[in-house]
């Protein structure tokens, strides 16, 4: 520190040394903050201090009545201090420097005392001004980056939204931008890893770091523990599940690889493995580890039967018809509430695209195996293939009790039901009860003489025996109700087919 004209060096005192490392002190992790410097510096000079910010607002401190021009020519970098006397009051007023090179400040320091300020109440103030700069620009640069990390954030959101309803073509247009490459593939896989809520935004952050930017990493907007996370690199599934490895309370569901207009579907298969992962040793499942009821059945069939039942959609424009489908789709497999945060609209907008589907189906959503039944129409169509759908025989009213016909089906379902049998209590004559009053446990239980809440156990009780999630309704709940139809053991639903030459007509399974 230079001294005065014609003289040595000054060398600091005791009492400089004290102030300083106390100054200093407010630079450490964990007590970096304005509002004690303002404080700290009021004590140190015996003065009043205000910190405002260069429109005037108050930081830190008490308000001080301060000439307006002298503050204007401060914070707009005319002058980068000023000390003067206004009456019995000595003030000191001191630019805080903005982070950037502009000359205007980001705010200012004023000081305000009886007795005028000697050389080491002005060196204090001065150097706390500094102190207060540093501490501002770190507050700065801390609310960009939380704001940049909520942008990016906001904008993989973005992209799993328009990839759940079918619209590729914009969501790589947003990705390429940002994360160039990320999409340039035909299909990926979908997993969401499941967490305490408390300690998602960590768990992300783990995914993000894991997965090697190879993934579009998402908190899950419906469900508060999960994050979601699409990759189409093959080593992501192994990735993921070394972060859950000896995680406890964490959990691992995948789906197996889809094409990228299919992610909803995806999606949901990642939800039932998630199911499935909560009951194993290592805490993860890949839904393609089980069998299910749509690979036993006859595919052109199938496909014919699915074309046939939502053949009354259509007549409507290939953008209105995609999203209807999209957003049914979701509202089977989840709330209306979840699907609506999924995609990014109002509950009440889900439930409309729903009713409207219900009205052109002629179908009855209250209704389990029609659920059930439209779940696995609206699932064939979003998996047809382009070879699929060229050699696919026209639409045509097979009964759904052919299509449900077949021995390999009717073995799967039986094994899976049987399972029920092992158990002391009638989870199989409960469940069935359940499903067939709609999932409504005080119907069931007026239905078979019992209380709702033993329903409600034998339900809860089924979950871990079928590896299926009961409660939650989708696509475990609706393999379940297929296996009961296949059985004979609840009645076949009915969805209005439109006939080829006769539109709307009614066609029961």
């Amino acid at each position: 520190m230079a001294g005065r004209a014609g003289q040595g060096p000054r060398h600091p005192t005791a009492d400089e040394d004290t102030w300083a490392a106390e100054l200093l002190d407010h630079l450490r992790p964990g007590a970096r903050d304005p509002r004690r410097v303002v404080a700290w510096l009021a004590h140190a000079v015996q003065a009043a201090v205000c910190l405002q910010d260069a429109d005037g607002a108050l930081l830190a401190g008490d308000r001080l009545p301060l000439d307006d021009g002298l503050v204007a020519g401060v914070v707009a970098g005319r002058i980068s201090a000023a000390a003067v006397q206004d009456g019995d009051r000595h003030l000191r007023l001191v630019a805080v420097r903005a982070s950037d090179p502009r000359p205007a400040a980001a705010g200012l320091l004023a000081v305000s005392r009886a007795t005028p300020f000697d050389r080491r109440a002005a060196d204090i103030v001065t150097h706390t001004a500094g102190v207060v700069e540093l501490l501002l620009r770190e507050r700065e640069l801390t609310a960009a980056g939380r704001r940049l990390r909520r942008a990016a954030a906001d904008l993989r959101l973005a992209i799993l939204q328009l990839l759940m309803v079918e619209d590729t073509v914009s969501a790589r247009r947003v990705a390429a931008g940002l994360w160039p490459g990320l999409l340039d593939t035909d299909s990926a896989s979908v997993y969401i890893v499941e967490g305490h809520p408390a300690e998602r935004d960590g768990l992300a952050e783990d995914c993000l770091d894991i997965t090697r930017g190879q993934a579009l990493v998402v908190r899950c907007p419906a469900m508060d523990g999960h994050v979601i996370v699409l990759s189409p690199a093959p080593k992501a599934g192994q990735w993921l599940r070394s972060l859950v490895d000896g995680r406890p309370g964490t959990f691992l569901g995948g789906s197996v690889r889809q094409s990228l207009a299919r992610t909803a579907t995806a999606y949901g298969q990642a939800v039932s493995a998630l199911a499935v992962a909560r009951f194993r040793p290592d805490q993860a499942a890949v839904y393609a580890e089980r069998t299910h009821p749509e690979r036993l059945m006859d595919p052109l069939a199938l496909h014919a039967w699915s074309a046939a039942v939502l053949r009354p959609l259509d007549t409507l424009p290939h953008h209105t018809r995609a999203e209807l489908l999209a957003t049914t789709r979701l509202g089977l497999e989840f709330t209306a509430v979840s699907a609506a945060k999924v995609l990014g609209v109002s509950r009440n907008t889900v439930r409309a695209r729903m009713d409207r589907v219900e009205a052109l189906l002629g179908a009855d959503f209250s209704d389990l195996t029609v659920r059930a039944t439209a779940h696995l129409a609206l699932n064939t169509q979003a998996a047809q293939t382009e070879d699929l759908a060229a050699t696919a025989p026209q639409p045509c009213a097979v009964p759904l009790g052919e299509l449900l016909a077949g021995p390999g089906l009717r073995a799967w379902a039986h094994d899976l039901l049987e399972r029920l049998t092992r158990d002391g209590r009638d989870l199989r004559g409960t469940l069935r009860a359940w499903i067939a009053a709609g999932g409504n446990a005080e119907r069931a239980a007026q239905d078979l003489g019992v209380h709702a809440q033993t329903v409600r156990e034998h339900v809860r009780g089924a979950e871990p025996v079928l590896e299926r999630q009961l409660l939650a309704a989708g696509t475990d709940l609706y393999e379940v109700v297929l296996a009961h139809l296949v059985l004979g053991e609840l009645a076949a639903p009915a969805l209005r087919q439109a006939n080829p030459g006769q539109p709307d007509s009614p066609v029961h399974g």
